[in-house]
């Protein structure tokens, strides 16, 4: 693997990690590793609070990190009903409390597919969309109010994986496209059936190819790395030769 060159790669985010604290750490892993500085992006932010697959890029493989945005993503997700948060996630304590009762599983399988093809979505205020330069969720820290326009994105299954009416939330898995936000979907689907819903468990569990299943581990990333063979820079190959005793090709 040519680390500097460019690869693609795809870690496992751990939870209450921001994707850019992941990229930092992996980067200072690699460029300790190469005894050279290595340049790396991602593909496509995760919430702190959501786990899963972050897709790297390294090198000229970031010039890709437009065409990997627009891959297919997947996502498994635990709705709260009855209640919002101002995230619409469990970053923030329940702001308002709604009635939930009458929410059955005949409703929710009903109220799915209206979510389903191409459809506007706000996004949430706390996000990293731009307002007038600054990102919608630093102003909304600061006290400001922010308001979001609508952005058409692209829902193509909406499956129910539980539902818990003792506990009165329900799990389903997402495919979509570019753009979309789970946590606006709960927001939505919550509204929709005449209540509220937040996110209490968001995982990312496809990206194009890669999944969850072939994701290199945050925490073993050393390890993993020591098993690669990767091309390392000529100073390091001349420094290895040296340590070796050998004399440095060229």
């Amino acid at each position: 693997m040519d680390f500097i060159q460019g690869e693609i790669i795809a870690i496992d985010k751990p939870y209450r990690m921001s994707s850019f604290g992941a990229l930092a750490h992996i980067r200072y892993l690699l460029s300790k590793y190469l005894g050279k500085k290595v340049k790396v992006g991602h593909a496509g932010t995760l919430d702190p609070l959501a786990t899963g697959v972050l897709v790297l890029c390294t090198g000229r493989c970031t010039k890709r990190i437009e065409e990997l945005q627009s891959h297919t993503k997947e996502y498994t997700a635990t709705l709260q009903l009855g209640a919002t948060t101002d995230s619409y996630d469990c970053e923030h304590t329940v702001n308002h409390t709604y009635p939930w009762r009458h929410i059955t599983k005949e409703l929710v399988l009903e109220t799915l597919p209206q979510f389903v093809g191409d459809i506007d979505q706000v996004p949430p205020t706390y996000s990293a969309c731009k307002v007038d330069g600054a990102r919608a969720y630093q102003l909304r820290r600061n006290g400001e109010q922010v308001e979001l326009q609508p952005k058409r994105v692209r829902i193509d299954e909406i499956e129910l994986t539980d539902f818990d009416a003792e506990q009165h939330r329900i799990s389903i898995r997402v495919v979509c496209g570019k753009g979309t936000y789970i946590r606006a979907l709960a927001r939505d689907l919550g509204r929709a059936m005449g209540s509220g819903a937040y996110l209490t468990d968001l995982r990312r569990t496809r990206v194009g190819d890669f999944t969850v299943d072939n994701c290199i581990s945050f925490d073993h990333f050393c390890e993993w790395l020591a098993e690669q063979d990767v091309v390392m820079p000529k100073q390091e190959e001349k420094k290895h030769n040296r340590v070796e005793g050998k004399k440095p090709i060229g």
